[in-house]
């Protein structure tokens, strides 16, 4: 039994290890590939639409790179979970399954933008039978607007990795340099997201500066996946 429980130990721990270098590496091929039209908040839906016939296998790339990065780093995040219920048991369990309430909100959006908008954008180049509707969904499912139907999944995925941060920064506190730093980034990182949500609640920031806002405490998160790397791999050099 103890054997076993090792090896799965070394399994998580390891996995966690192999997903942190596929975020890190996604994350910096994320750069090159436009998730939308340039000054896509402020761009008219016209040259949106054409921007999107024009892009569109790139477009697709683009999110379905995503889709993949979403899941190496839920996945991270999960083996953080495993390490901290060592520490506090309940704490790591509500916080797999805010990490997997997080994926599902996650999901449907970059779904809808690899399957559903370039369906839509093809509709309405070709005119014709349902254009008009898929004009008017394609303006709901803006991917740049960030009170969009679109949007508001992604700030619900976003929301819900900061509750996680509130759960695991304390537990995940340990002797280890990359442990220190992982935990103080997600105890930032929740509280900071936490305070710029109100913030936006009390009608104190701009629609156009929504994105920057929610966008700028991520940084932490990617520390934190940086960081854990390193955590990864002691436990599981201990685990060997």
């Amino acid at each position: 039994m103890i054997s076993t429980t090792i090896s799965l130990d070394y399994q998580i721990n390891k996995l966690g290890f192999w997903s942190a270098i596929t975020t890190i590496i996604l994350a910096v091929v994320s750069g090159f590939l436009p998730l939308d039209i340039p000054g896509g908040f402020g761009a008219d839906h016209v040259d949106r639409v054409a921007w999107l016939t024009a892009n569109r296998g790139t477009f697709i790339l683009a999110w379905g790179n995503q889709i993949v990065l979403m899941l190496s780093s839920s996945s991270v995040l999960f083996c953080i979970t495993w390490q901290v219920s060592c520490n506090n048991p309940i704490r790591g369990i509500i916080a797999a399954v805010v990490v997997a309430m997080s994926v599902m909100a996650f999901i449907i959006p970059k779904f809808i933008a690899v399957w559903t908008i370039p369906m839509l954008v093809d509709t309405v180049s070709a005119g014709g039978a349902g254009a008009q509707m898929a004009d008017a969904l394609l303006l709901t499912l803006n991917v740049s607007v960030p009170y969009s139907l679109y949007t508001s999944f992604d700030y619900l995925g976003f929301w819900l990795w900061a509750v996680f941060a509130l759960l695991t920064a304390g537990p995940l506190y340990g002797p280890t340099l990359s442990a220190k730093i992982s935990s103080v980034c997600l105890g930032a990182f929740g509280i900071l997201y936490h305070g710029i949500f109100m913030a936006l609640l009390l009608g104190n920031i701009d629609p156009e500066d929504i994105e920057f806002s929610f966008s700028t405490p991520a940084v932490l998160v990617i520390i934190t996946i940086v960081a854990m790397l390193f955590n990864f791999k002691s436990a599981m050099g201990s685990r060997a």
